[in-house]
């Protein structure tokens, strides 16, 4: 008799109840008016004496309440379940979820970088904290030289010799020392320089860099890449080249754009000068190529039409909202 209570304990213990209907089932094993395990063991006392019988009776009475515990404590839980998933209106608007959207800099540095790279042009980025011989040296600005004055730069307290670049041509450098021609190159960055001139400058600002040597390029293949550029971002426009000066690109040129309030100068090209091939072990005598740069914030005034350069370093929400339907 003990070892049957023992074995209905282990039982009532091992039994899982998951479902309401593992607790029907679990309930009619034990308590079932016909079969139930405890209901036949009720039975069954009337064969034992009576003394027996009060013993046993009681620890019936207690496995009867076990089975009884178990199932009324998973009716209680799922209770509580239901009880949340009525509560829950599914009518009930959810959170919305707010649409990020690039910043206007960002927008147009991906539309350079696919309007480049249908030309063949290769992307790569570049380091922004450069030494001396990279950012001027090798583009034939030696120490020395009055061009410096026109880049204040950031050097860095510890080490003069480094410093945060002042434009991306440092990495033409390094690409060109570590690559043979021919090659098409784009590469867009922050670039630093201490602009306190204007109260509309910043200390900071992004420029693309393009780069292409080969045999017999020339200045015509500059303009009618100049030109595709021009074309790919405003449509229809309406450019001229300026002579001018530039220490790495020789002939050197400004190339203006015609907006609605005249001639806007808008970016810096050349012919990358013979001093500067010879500086990263290339032969200027089978070799040449051209080289232009352009500040992507100048491009963004003109596109968007935005009147100060210092919203797009606000970072006004108000602002970046406007950009959610860009590319």
């Amino acid at each position: 008799m003990d070892k049957k209570i023992n074995k209905i304990k282990e039982e009532i213990k091992c039994f899982s109840i998951k479902t309401y209907h593992d607790s029907e089932t679990f309930r009619i094993k034990f308590l079932g008016k016909k079969k139930g395990i405890i209901t036949i063991f009720l039975k069954e006392l009337k064969k034992v004496s009576i003394h027996k019988r009060k013993i046993y009776g009681k620890i019936i009475n207690e496995l009867k309440k076990e089975v009884q515990k178990k199932i009324s404590i998973f009716l209680s839980q799922n209770e509580i379940i239901n009880e949340k998933i009525q509560k829950y209106d599914p009518t009930i608007p959810g959170k919305s979820i707010e649409i990020g959207s690039f910043h206007p800099i960002s927008i147009l540095k991906n539309r350079m970088i696919d309007i480049f790279m249908k030309i063949g042009f290769t992307y790569v980025d570049g380091r922004e904290i450069e030494d001396d011989w990279h950012n001027f040296t090798a583009l034939n600005i030696p120490i020395d030289h009055p061009s410096r004055d026109m880049q204040d730069t950031f050097f860095l307290y510890k080490d003069p010799d480094i410093l945060l670049r002042t434009h991306t041509s440092s990495v033409q450098i390094r690409y060109m020392k570590k690559h043979r021609p021919p090659f098409r190159v784009l590469s867009i960055g922050k670039v630093y320089r201490n602009e306190t001139i204007s109260s509309h400058s910043n200390f900071m600002f992004h420029q693309a860099e393009g780069f292409y040597i080969d045999k017999k390029v020339s200045f015509s293949d500059l303009k009618q890449v100049i030109h595709y550029l021009m074309t790919s971002l405003f449509g229809k426009a309406k450019i001229r080249f300026r002579p001018s000066y530039f220490p790495f690109t020789e002939p050197s040129a400004e190339v203006d754009l015609y907006c609605n309030s005249g001639w806007v100068e808008i970016m810096g090209c050349g012919m990358i000068d013979p001093k500067v091939l010879k500086n990263v072990d290339i032969d200027s005598e089978t070799y040449s190529g051209f080289a232009f740069g352009i500040g992507i914030e100048r491009l963004s005034l003109i596109i968007y039409n935005i009147k100060d350069i210092r919203m797009f370093f606000d970072n006004d929400v108000r602002f970046l909202k406007q950009f959610t339907s860009e590319f």
